[in-house]
């Protein structure tokens, strides 16, 4: 228990040393926001897979594996998939034009190709929605302590919302993504360590396909009757419009370094996939009795492996959710300062100041965040609050504001409208259930692409 406490103590305070002392480089609103434009492959690679594998891919990932078993496995590869789409064709488009326009946000894409109204409509929804997966993100880091240490579910969430905060607010991107190379590299050697030690702990692969704890359907790969296949429809469109992930895409050196590191992102997030989902499986035959399924991957680090890999690898899942927690911190504030502040409140204000707006920003979305994760009862709820809504209200505008020159303010609003009015409809109607076996978000996400289309149509017959 002194170990495990102690090796989180020292990467926590690792973590806000490194974020204070690259802060002190940071140079004016273009460090903060865009790292200056200035990072290459490698760090776009590191920032990337940093924030994409967070509470979800590993406490959230390690739960549905606990739960349904390897269709879990989705839940990964499906961010893997929309990665891929990022890194082919969306984030080089967006980074031209946000280098020729320049753009800080996506927020700035959107107004430019839609008007002003668009721009405040999606700044609002994703400061509202976004405060759903940093609650997530604290929520996972305080099941790490909770387990670990046995302090109550605030104290977990308090200490990971202090540590991001504070990196954060000391530099921006620029910080964030020079830190989140340090995490990425405690997370992969965790759980390159972690998975082997574990499998052998109940006789190899062999061992858990014959364990009684463990269904057949378990080792379903898509899981029951193709359900897990949803994943993709939740989780994939969010990683291609996410604003968190343009903004970082902004921050590249050239096109060439998004494609070649966010594609290299998906595919560790396709491989590591299994990673989690595997540990959960462990987890149910170690503990087939655990409260929440949340705690499966925090206890069989804890209790099923040597103290030292049980507390490097809970090292790595804390990295993991303070990361991501940093990439929805940066969303939230600097769509508060740029996106609204500067844009609606105080056209004039000047880069120092929109900086200390974006600082105090963090703070209070930190603070907010935190009281959400006191209440929301499991890390994959919140993340499906915040993709659901992320992928119905973003994913036509930005697909649609890509492909075509023809789409106006009105075309725009009217998808979002028809399509998150379907989704939180059916959403309450079927109690999350969809219709046949359609998800809320699928419903909402062809509703609003529908309305979409059709409003254009509309437009060109008169």
């Amino acid at each position: 228990m002194t170990l495990h406490v102690a090796v989180l103590a020292a990467f926590v305070a690792l973590q806000i040393g490194l974020g204070l002392w690259i802060g002190r480089r940071m140079r004016g609103a273009s460090d903060f926001f865009v790292a200056g434009r200035r990072l290459p492959a490698p760090v776009i690679f590191g920032t990337f897979l940093a924030a994409n594998i967070g509470a979800g891919s590993t406490i959230g990932a390690a739960s549905l594996g606990y739960s349904i078993g390897f269709g879990g496995w989705w839940w990964n590869a499906s961010a893997g998939a929309g990665s891929l789409v990022f890194a082919l064709w969306a984030g080089p488009r967006l980074w031209a034009l946000a280098c020729e326009h320049r753009f800080l946000t996506l927020g700035d894409f959107l107004e430019w190709r839609y008007g002003r109204s668009v721009r405040g409509i999606s700044s609002l929804l994703i400061w509202c929605v976004s405060l759903s997966i940093l609650a997530g993100q604290l929520l996972g880091a305080s099941s790490i302590l909770q387990v670990v240490a046995g302090f109550p579910r605030w104290v977990g969430a308090v200490t990971a919302a202090v540590v991001v905060v504070i990196y954060f607010v000391a530099g921006g991107l620029l910080s964030s993504a020079w830190v989140n190379l340090l995490q990425l590299a405690v997370k992969l050697s965790g759980f390159a360590i972690a998975l082997p030690m574990a499998l052998a702990g109940v006789g190899g692969w062999s061992g858990l396909r014959s364990s009684n704890a463990l269904p057949v359907q378990f080792f379903n790969p898509v899981g029951t009757s193709g359900s897990a296949l949803w994943l993709l429809v939740l989780l994939g469109p969010a990683f291609v419009v996410s604003p968190g992930l343009v903004q970082k895409a902004y921050g590249a050196i050239d096109q060439r370094a998004i494609r070649l590191g966010v594609g290299l992102n998906a595919v560790a997030l396709v491989l590591f996939a299994i990673v989690p989902v595997t540990l959960g499986m462990v987890a149910r035959v170690h503990h087939p009795d655990l409260a929440s399924p949340d705690q499966a991957l925090p206890v069989l680090l804890r209790a099923d492996l040597p103290p030292l890999v049980g507390a490097l690898t809970l090292a790595s899942v804390f990295a993991a959710e303070v990361s991501a927690a940093d990439a929805v911190l940066f969303m939230l504030s600097t769509s508060l300062s740029q996106d609204l502040y500067r844009r609606f409140v105080a056209p004039e204000a000047d880069d120092d100041r929109v900086v200390r707006v974006a600082r105090w920003s963090a703070v209070v979305a930190g603070v907010a965040g935190l009281g959400m994760a006191l209440v929301l009862p499991t890390v994959v709820d919140a993340l499906k609050i915040f993709y659901s809504v992320l992928t119905v209200a973003l994913f036509v505008p930005v697909v649609g504001g890509l492909l075509w020159a023809r789409p106006q303010t009105a075309d725009v609003i009217a998808s979002m409208v028809t399509g998150l009015s379907a989704m939180l409809a059916v959403q309450l109607i079927t109690a999350g259930k969809g219709i046949y076996g359609w998800p809320p978000v699928v419903i909402g996400l062809l509703s609003g692409g529908t309305a979409f289309g059709a409003a254009m149509l509309l437009r060109g017959a008169r």
